[in-house]
Protein backbone atom coordinates (compact mmCIF):
# COMPACT_ATOMS: atom_id res chain seq x y z
CA UNK A 1 0.00 0.00 0.00
CA UNK A 2 1.83 3.62 -1.01
CA UNK A 3 1.22 6.05 1.61
CA UNK A 4 -0.30 8.95 0.03
CA UNK A 5 1.98 11.58 2.35
CA UNK A 6 4.84 10.30 0.06
CA UNK A 7 4.75 12.15 -2.85
CA UNK A 8 7.65 12.24 -5.58
CA UNK A 9 9.35 15.42 -6.64
CA UNK A 10 7.68 14.34 -10.12
CA UNK A 11 4.03 14.68 -9.07
CA UNK A 12 4.58 17.74 -6.62
CA UNK A 13 6.25 19.29 -10.11
CA UNK A 14 4.09 21.80 -12.08
CA UNK A 15 5.47 22.95 -15.16
CA UNK A 16 5.38 27.07 -16.25
CA UNK A 17 4.93 27.32 -19.62
CA UNK A 18 4.83 30.67 -22.03
CA UNK A 19 2.31 30.07 -25.35
CA UNK A 20 3.08 32.25 -27.62
CA UNK A 21 -0.29 31.90 -30.19
CA UNK A 22 -1.10 33.55 -33.50
CA UNK A 23 -3.96 35.54 -33.10
CA UNK A 24 -5.44 34.13 -36.34
CA UNK A 25 -5.74 30.55 -35.54
CA UNK A 26 -4.05 28.99 -32.19
CA UNK A 27 -5.26 32.26 -29.73
CA UNK A 28 -8.84 31.48 -31.01
CA UNK A 29 -8.47 27.89 -30.97
CA UNK A 30 -7.74 28.54 -27.34
CA UNK A 31 -10.24 30.32 -26.79
CA UNK A 32 -13.13 27.86 -28.78
CA UNK A 33 -11.17 25.13 -25.64
CA UNK A 34 -12.31 27.50 -22.77
CA UNK A 35 -15.66 28.15 -24.06
CA UNK A 36 -16.46 24.78 -24.91
CA UNK A 37 -15.48 23.91 -21.29
CA UNK A 38 -12.90 21.71 -22.81
CA UNK A 39 -10.83 21.00 -19.59
CA UNK A 40 -7.13 20.96 -19.91
CA UNK A 41 -3.73 21.59 -17.63
CA UNK A 42 -3.75 25.59 -16.47
CA UNK A 43 -0.06 25.56 -16.95
CA UNK A 44 0.06 27.37 -20.15
CA UNK A 45 0.01 31.28 -19.74
CA UNK A 46 -0.76 32.46 -23.25
CA UNK A 47 0.43 35.46 -25.17
CA UNK A 48 -1.14 36.33 -27.92
CA UNK A 49 0.46 37.48 -31.11
CA UNK A 50 0.04 38.54 -35.18
CA UNK A 51 1.34 35.65 -36.79
CA UNK A 52 4.08 32.84 -35.28
CA UNK A 53 6.50 34.05 -37.60
CA UNK A 54 6.78 36.98 -35.76
CA UNK A 55 8.23 35.45 -32.59
CA UNK A 56 11.83 36.59 -32.38
CA UNK A 57 14.62 33.36 -30.46
CA UNK A 58 14.72 36.79 -27.55
CA UNK A 59 11.28 35.98 -26.70
CA UNK A 60 11.91 32.63 -26.40
CA UNK A 61 15.28 33.10 -24.70
CA UNK A 62 13.98 35.71 -22.25
CA UNK A 63 10.96 33.39 -21.51
CA UNK A 64 13.27 30.47 -20.38
CA UNK A 65 15.44 33.54 -18.11
CA UNK A 66 11.95 34.32 -16.08
CA UNK A 67 11.67 31.00 -15.23
CA UNK A 68 9.32 29.46 -17.89
CA UNK A 69 9.96 25.65 -17.73
CA UNK A 70 8.73 25.04 -21.26
CA UNK A 71 7.49 27.60 -24.11
CA UNK A 72 5.05 26.80 -26.79
CA UNK A 73 4.54 28.75 -30.16
CA UNK A 74 1.45 27.48 -31.79
CA UNK A 75 0.55 28.67 -35.30
CA UNK A 76 -1.91 28.60 -38.24
CA UNK A 77 -1.28 25.18 -40.14
CA UNK A 78 0.79 25.24 -43.04
CA UNK A 79 -0.67 26.50 -46.43
CA UNK A 80 -3.21 28.32 -44.12
CA UNK A 81 -1.56 31.64 -42.62
CA UNK A 82 -3.27 34.93 -42.85
CA UNK A 83 0.24 36.84 -43.59
CA UNK A 84 0.75 33.87 -46.50
CA UNK A 85 4.42 32.36 -45.41
CA UNK A 86 4.16 33.45 -41.59
CA UNK A 87 3.59 30.13 -40.20
CA UNK A 88 6.80 29.01 -42.99
CA UNK A 89 8.77 31.56 -41.91
CA UNK A 90 8.79 30.26 -38.16
CA UNK A 91 8.97 26.73 -38.89
CA UNK A 92 12.63 27.42 -40.30
CA UNK A 93 13.18 30.21 -37.63
CA UNK A 94 12.26 28.08 -34.58
CA UNK A 95 14.23 24.65 -36.34
CA UNK A 96 17.49 27.13 -35.52
CA UNK A 97 16.28 27.58 -31.97
CA UNK A 98 15.82 24.12 -31.21
CA UNK A 99 19.19 23.79 -32.53
CA UNK A 100 20.68 26.67 -30.76
CA UNK A 101 19.17 25.46 -27.01
CA UNK A 102 20.76 22.34 -27.16
CA UNK A 103 24.00 24.31 -27.99
CA UNK A 104 23.28 25.74 -24.73
CA UNK A 105 22.31 22.67 -22.77
CA UNK A 106 19.02 23.01 -22.29
CA UNK A 107 17.15 20.11 -23.64
CA UNK A 108 15.38 20.91 -26.77
CA UNK A 109 11.85 18.91 -25.81
CA UNK A 110 11.46 22.24 -23.63
CA UNK A 111 10.83 23.91 -26.92
CA UNK A 112 7.56 22.93 -28.82
CA UNK A 113 5.88 24.26 -31.78
CA UNK A 114 1.71 23.45 -32.68
CA UNK A 115 -0.43 24.26 -35.89
CA UNK A 116 -3.73 24.81 -34.58
CA UNK A 117 -6.31 26.14 -36.03
CA UNK A 118 -9.53 28.47 -34.89
CA UNK A 119 -11.81 25.27 -35.02
CA UNK A 120 -9.56 22.96 -33.04
CA UNK A 121 -10.26 23.61 -29.45
CA UNK A 122 -10.00 20.38 -28.59
CA UNK A 123 -6.34 19.77 -29.87
CA UNK A 124 -5.35 22.74 -28.51
CA UNK A 125 -6.20 21.52 -25.15
CA UNK A 126 -4.29 18.32 -25.99
CA UNK A 127 -1.45 19.90 -26.75
CA UNK A 128 -1.39 22.00 -23.60
CA UNK A 129 -2.00 18.64 -21.46
CA UNK A 130 0.83 16.47 -23.65
CA UNK A 131 3.66 19.27 -23.52
CA UNK A 132 2.57 19.29 -19.22
CA UNK A 133 3.26 15.62 -18.79
CA UNK A 134 6.60 15.83 -21.04
CA UNK A 135 7.97 18.95 -18.71
CA UNK A 136 7.04 17.22 -15.77
CA UNK A 137 9.36 14.10 -16.50
CA UNK A 138 12.25 16.60 -17.34
CA UNK A 139 11.46 18.37 -14.35
CA UNK A 140 12.30 22.14 -13.60
CA UNK A 141 14.12 24.20 -15.69
CA UNK A 142 17.31 26.06 -14.02
CA UNK A 143 19.64 25.79 -16.73
CA UNK A 144 18.67 29.35 -18.21
CA UNK A 145 16.69 30.73 -15.35
CA UNK A 146 18.44 33.92 -14.10
CA UNK A 147 19.55 34.10 -10.13
CA UNK A 148 17.42 36.60 -8.37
Amino acid sequence: MSNPSKVTKAEEFEPRIVAFLCKWCSSAGSDLAGVSRIQYSANATPITIPCSGSVSPMFILSAFNKGADGVLISGCHPGDCHYMEGNYLARRKLYLVKELLQFIGLESERFRMSWVSAAEGAKFAEVVDEFVEDLRVLGPQNRLKAKR
